[in-house]
């Protein structure tokens, strides 16, 4: 009787067991995105269309698809979902660089693989701009140009190398701006300055006319004031000098 009370009860535990609606495992179930099972980098350039394939192996189940572009998820049509998703983008530009695409398991998101676009462009920097500053003023010629890979910069005088002084030359060089900045300018300095932004894949130039104008003069703001003041007081006096005669008139 005992050992048939024990059998009872396992099957009591067993029966339970088999109506708990336990979720299918995901172990072994794998992505790839245009064949890679690993996390990766997609190299291209502006303007062509390029197309991620993501595909679901070691599964017995249909598998729902997500794919997300950095944190945002993107809208897929019905027929686009299940074992095997694509998308396109189309066309792909230069904001596109440095962009996450991640296609992942809907029911375990931790099944995943993503790809980073590499977006190349050269420089595009061009252009001219002319400057009119007042003499031992300060003044920044700034070079505003993307690219990728980095480009570098080089600043030009009238069409050779500037020789940077360290007293009055600072250059300040960011992933997308170049500045030269000239302190105190002098006659001297009047001239054409070129920024040449230059990478791998190409380069950009811009020219930057430099006039320096002579220094306005500086009115003394006492001695206005001090005259200001004279010529009232005397009109007063004067005013109070012809009193008599103008209530005369009056």
């Amino acid at each position: 009787p005992g050992e048939m009370s024990r059998a009872a009860f396992l099957g009591k535990v067993w029966l339970r067991v088999l109506k708990c609606p336990c979720p299918p495992s995901s172990a072994g179930v794998e992505l790839s995105v245009n064949n890679h099972a690993a996390d990766f980098t997609l190299s291209t350039e502006p303007g062509p269309a390029i197309s991620l394939s993501c595909l679901v192996h070691n599964s017995s189940r249909a598998e729902e698809l997500l794919w997300y572009r950095g944190d945002g998820q993107v809208g897929l049509k019905d027929g686009n979902k299940v074992n095997i998703s694509n998308i396109c983008v189309s066309p792909v530009n230069e904001s596109d660089n440095g962009v996450t695409f991640t296609c992942m398991l809907a029911r375990d998101k931790s099944v995943q693989v993503s790809v980073i676009l590499d977006v190349q462009f050269p420089p595009r920097e061009s252009g001219e701009e002319t400057l009119h500053v007042e003499q031992d003023k300060d003044v920044t010629l700034t070079c505003n140009s993307k690219s990728n890979p980095q480009a570098q910069s080089t600043w030009y005088k009238d069409n050779h190398n500037l020789t940077l002084q360290q007293s009055r030359h600072e250059v300040y060089q960011t992933s997308e701006v170049f500045q030269l900045s000239i302190r105190k300018v002098q006659k001297s300095d009047n001239g054409t300055y070129t920024c040449v932004v230059q990478s791998s894949l190409g380069k950009g130039t811009r020219d930057f006319h430099l006039i320096v104008e002579d220094k306005k003069p500086v009115f003394p703001t006492e001695a206005v004031i001090a005259a200001v003041v004279v010529v009232t007081v005397t009109i007063l006096f004067g005013i109070v000098a012809r009193k008599d005669k103008i209530f005369k008139v009056w």
